[in-house]
């Protein structure tokens, strides 16, 4: 069982449960502007950048294991469109639900699993210590869920000319002439065959040079 280590009741993210009593059914709703933490987010792709504002609604319910934390994040985050790799900004708002719980719990009337299931449980446990949680983690998660994968700045983004690398859609009508290349030898062969013609065309008649030495 890995419990938070020496949580900092100064920390934003870290809140206290004691007003609860730990008497289940007692609630408590906070709502809290915090500064984003670092890389919040997908990193490199799209993220809320770090010391912007994230407005979050939380209800906390006390329950016998512990603590059940209800909340709504939003926030602003900011990237780069995947197709046409401009800067884009998204409006982001993410729902999550998660228990803390009380180190105590199995003392508590939780029912005791086996050795082993309960140490794999514990694993994905989060824990309550000295009546604090820290809400990052979880945070975090829920951010990276309601992020895209691949933000665009627009759904029918044409993004760049594979070609030149120019912006499509600055330039709706941007193209390039594209060649055969199965055709290519023969239209330098007509080429050749066309500057032969003329250089016979404008060449002297036959037999002029001859008179003109005698």
């Amino acid at each position: 069982m890995a419990l938070n280590a020496r949580l900092d009741h100064r920390n934003p993210l870290v809140f206290d449960t004691h007003e609860l009593g730990r008497r289940p059914g007692a609630q408590q709703r906070l709502t809290r502007s915090v500064d984003a933490p670092k890389d919040l987010g997908i990193k490199g792709v799209v993220g809320v950048p770090e010391g912007a504002p994230v407005e979050l609604e939380i209800r906390l319910e006390s329950v016998m294991e512990g603590v059940l934390v209800t909340s709504t994040a939003r926030a602003l985050a900011k990237g780069e469109c995947v197709r046409c790799l401009e800067p884009l900004e998204l409006d982001l708002e993410a729902d999550f639900q998660e228990l803390f719980s009380y180190p105590d719990a199995d003392d508590r009337g939780r029912p005791v699993a086996e050795p082993a299931d309960d140490a794999e449980d514990d694993e994905d446990r989060l824990f309550i210590e000295d009546g604090l949680f820290d809400l990052e983690p979880v945070l975090r998660d829920a951010v990276v869920l309601a992020l895209p994968m691949q933000p665009v700045c627009r759904d029918d983004c044409p993004g760049l000319c594979s070609e030149c690398g120019e912006r499509l859609a600055d330039a709706p009508d941007h193209h390039h002439d594209a060649v055969d290349i199965r055709w290519a030898a023969l239209q330098g062969l007509a080429g050749s065959l066309e500057d032969g013609e003329k250089d016979e065309m404008s060449g002297a008649e036959p037999g002029v040079d001859e008179k003109q030495e005698k």
